[in-house]
């Protein structure tokens, strides 16, 4: 680890965060309802967020709320879903989950992640995204965005999202966890993108060991 990114972990991470989110624009967020929040992050591993949402909202057209697709068929709600990455899975997990809501947790989504995570279909980041977004309990979920931009920045060592969850909970004040998640997804959308990062017009490139990487292998260091 650099000394740059030692100095960023313990004195600057707020700050990069805030200018993380003057970069990055306003996430759109297509349900605040926990138990549609938690159906459309099921439905959003490996699929692109327009396909998802587009999902979702015909699920919620169709079902109305988690006793509707709780008694839906499988075939009919894999039909609605027949875009969504792995739909096959999914399908059986978003049928199962609503009827473990109801026989479990009396038509409630829990506002754990202990309890979450026990519903199949359900990791930590999902769990994560259901309490912060929804609830508005202080919990940072790591996606692929968020991933790649702490491993960027020298962050996190890790591939494990686990492991960089663990280095975010350490180093970022628990008061900004809520909102964390979605700003990053934004900003590694728009600017720290997984092909052709716009690392030229990043704020935060002064933070960046993969751009002073990439300034080191092209033999410059000019910003």
């Amino acid at each position: 680890m650099t000394t740059k990114s030692i100095k960023m972990l313990r004195e600057d991470i707020e700050k990069v965060i805030e200018l993380m989110r003057s970069q990055a624009p306003p996430h759109h967020f297509e349900f605040h309802d926990p138990y549609w929040v938690l159906i459309t992050t099921m439905l959003s591993h490996r699929t692109k967020d327009p396909v998802t949402d587009d999902a979702a909202r015909k699920l919620k057209a169709r079902y109305i709320d988690m006793n509707g697709l709780a008694d839906a068929s499988y075939v009919d709600v894999l039909k609605i879903i027949e875009k969504v990455g792995f739909r096959k899975a999914k399908a059986q997990r978003i049928i199962d989950a609503s009827k473990i809501l109801i026989e479990k947790y009396d038509g409630n989504v829990p506002p754990s992640l202990e309890e979450l995570t026990t519903i199949p279909g359900v990791g930590r980041k999902t769990a994560n995204v259901v309490l912060s977004d929804s609830f508005n309990i202080p919990a940072i979920a790591v996606d692929t965005h968020v991933q790649r931009i702490c491993v960027r920045l020298g962050i996190s060592r890790s591939d494990d999202p686990a492991e960089t969850e663990k280095v975010l909970m350490e180093i970022v004040p628990r008061e900004l966890w809520v909102g964390l998640n979605p700003m990053m997804v934004e900003f590694g959308k728009t600017v720290c993108r997984p092909v052709g990062p716009r690392c030229e017009k990043c704020l935060i490139r002064e933070y960046c060991e993969y751009d002073l990487k990439n300034k080191e292998k092209n033999g410059t260091n000019n910003p």
